[in-house]
């Protein structure tokens, strides 16, 4: 890997990339510690700190603690990736949709140009509900952590959390296009990130305090390189089809007749089971924060729970199917077999693959969604059954590994196509002119 890092370095163009995605994220986490005016910062964190399984929480924990700091990127992300997982469901409502997704890149800058107007009506109807929220709660010590309330707060804190989005779309898009990975993937992940290093102080401040042994923090490194080992190998693991090309005489020259196969993904859906099961669960508890008489029943959902865990693993295992069955459509792939002359050996072509790859897929889910489970519920256990001090594991854990491999994947792209050693290869570095 430090080989890696090296010849990365001697790529003119990669290294500017690098630098350049370096910049960008160096940007966003400065415009996270950007406060929104009128609000008063340490009220605001000490209702976050009771809000931690909540809607609010939630949202925090993916807008890299902008949201509870109420910074002018408050909002993160998260419109954008709303509106973009919305778009990519309802193509298989709307023809039109799904006529865009195909059309190649004329269908995806269009795709994009709606996905833009989507987030900024998303920002101001979100940006909106969070200002009415920000005035009706109360500081611990009693009053307002407004300021000044009223219609000019509601304008002000809907224009900047707007706008802060915007400003963070514009950043990822130009970290795709400039720099190296999915930018919007990497603000995800660099606002995931920067809770790292709270977690090693908070987790060090606990060994030295003697509340936890230094055989339990070994055991838990062990397991966190465990579980962090077996995302990577799930991750990248497939179910290979095979598939064999007909052979046609045209003239005096021969076309197909080769081998290839159909990759699977064991986890075709990715993260969004997760986030959808997550953002359901929380609204119960965010519910109640405004409605007391509904404390009583969202209790039997407070995260850790047993009723949580079990409901958490049904919604996973259920959005993992509806998204796959979404994303992957077998009937599409057997036509565009058909058309090109590809089959599987023993299968007949149509119907009858179309047939075998959805069993085939529906088989791999179901394992797919058990190792989404278990990692989505490995935080509870740590931290009943051990008192670890940090969360984790979970769908954060998932987000961050897969950008990484994605991101990893780019660079050794970059290295492949310069004659250079891959990313995770050792061996001596050969320059075009010794190639």
């Amino acid at each position: 890997m430090l080989d890696g890092f090296s010849n990365a370095s001697r790529i003119p163009e990669l290294r500017r990339r690098l630098m350049f995605t370096a910049l960008m994220l160096a940007v966003y986490r400065i415009g996270v510690a950007v406060p929104t005016p009128g609000i008063d910062g340490q009220a605001l964190a000490s209702f976050f700190d009771a809000a931690s399984g909540t809607l609010f929480g939630w949202v925090n924990l993916f807008s890299g603690g902008a949201l509870e700091r109420f910074s002018v990127l408050a909002l993160g992300i998260m419109p954008y990736i709303s509106v973009a997982i919305v778009l990519d469901l309802l193509k298989i409502a709307s023809p039109y949709l799904d006529e865009l997704y195909k059309e190649g890149e004329a269908g995806r800058r269009k795709i994009t140009q709606y996905t833009r107007y989507g987030t900024v009506l998303l920002a101001l109807f979100q940006g909106t509900m969070i200002a009415f929220s920000l005035e009706k709660i109360q500081a611990p010590g009693g009053g307002s952590i407004v300021y000044n309330p009223g219609p000019g707060f509601i304008v002000m804190t809907v224009l900047t959390v707007t706008a802060g989005t915007m400003f963070l779309m514009w950043i990822g898009e130009q970290i795709t296009e400039r720099g190296i990975g999915n930018g919007i993937s990497l603000i995800i992940m660099a606002g995931i990130v920067a809770r790292l290093p709270s977690a090693i102080g908070t987790t060090a401040q606990f060994v030295r305090e003697g509340e936890m042994s230094i055989f339990l923090l070994i055991f838990i490194l062990a397991v966190a390189a465990a579980v962090i080992a077996g995302i990577v190998y799930i991750e990248t693991a497939q179910r290979r089809i095979p598939i064999q090309y007909a052979r046609r005489v045209v003239g005096r020259r021969v076309y197909g007749g080769q081998s290839s196969h159909l990759p699977l993904k064991i986890n075709t859906s990715g993260v969004i089971p997760p986030i959808f099961a997550s953002a359901l669960l929380v609204f119960p508890a965010t519910l109640a924060t405004f409605v007391p008489f509904l404390k009583p029943y969202s209790s039997y959902l407070t995260p850790g729970g047993f009723y949580y865990d079990l409901v958490y693993v049904g919604l996973i295992v259920f959005f993992c199917y509806f998204y796959t069955s979404v994303t992957f459509n077998p009937v599409d792939v057997a036509d565009n077999l058909k058309k090109y002359g590809g089959f599987i050996p023993g299968i007949r072509p149509g119907r009858f693959t179309a047939d075998y790859i959805d069993r085939v897929l529906s088989r791999i889910t179901l394992g797919g969604a058990i190792y989404v489970s278990a990692v989505c519920v490995l935080p509870t256990i740590l931290i009943a059954r051990f008192n670890v001090p940090f969360f984790f594991g979970g769908t954060a854990l998932l987000i961050v590994v897969g950008v990484a491999l994605d991101t990893v994947a780019q660079i050794e792209t970059h290295l492949l196509t310069r004659n250079y050693e891959g990313f995770m290869r050792r061996g001596r570095v050969k320059t075009k002119r010794g190639a």
